[in-house]
């Protein structure tokens, strides 16, 4: 069971141990980590410390999915012009 309260894409990198990860349904929300593990480890605790500063600030907190999925992907690479 998926313990997030949003979902979660995860894209490898060209290096091994790097991964990104971002929620699509929370607006600058986005982290590093060194495996898909890590990745899921660090964005659950970091959207409660991102969700905490919106409540700070005053900004909306999107409603929560019911639903969470986790996409593991390929990172988005824009090709150089050569």
């Amino acid at each position: 069971m998926l313990d997030l309260p949003y979902s979660l894409i995860v894209e490898a990198t060209i290096e091994p141990d790097y991964f990104g990860f971002y929620s699509p349904e929370l607006e600058g929300f986005s982290g590093i980590g060194h495996s898909v593990e890590d990745c899921l480890y660090k964005a659950r605790w970091g959207i409660q410390e991102h969700l905490a500063l919106l409540v700070e600030k005053g900004l909306p907190v999107p409603p929560r999915n019911k639903n969470p999925t986790v996409t593991i992907q390929n990172e988005n690479r824009v090709p150089v012009p050569s």
